[in-house]
């Protein structure tokens, strides 16, 4: 395990113990996972985020939108909120 690595493994432990704290044992999982994913997917979409951004603003139509940003992220997801996990 590298430096970089093992810091960024002592962080996701340190917060994942400060979670633990606040939620039953039975609640973590159901609280992690779905934050996990969503990061994920924050994270693959971010390359393109600004090409879809421009591109919901030049859009209208629902059906053309829905076509014209998954184009513009790369992926069959995207992600047209000015808000994003960072």
């Amino acid at each position: 395990m590298s430096d970089g690595t093992g810091h960024l493994s002592k962080l996701v432990w340190s917060v994942a113990d400060l979670l633990r704290r606040d939620f039953k044992s039975s609640e973590y999982g159901r609280v992690i996972l779905p934050f996990t994913v969503l990061r994920r997917l924050d994270c693959l979409l971010a390359p393109s985020r600004r090409a879809v951004l421009d591109e919901a603003e030049r859009t209208a139509g629902e059906q053309e939108r829905e076509q014209r940003l998954t184009a513009a992220s790369g992926w069959p997801f995207y992600n047209s909120s000015r808000f994003s996990m960072g």
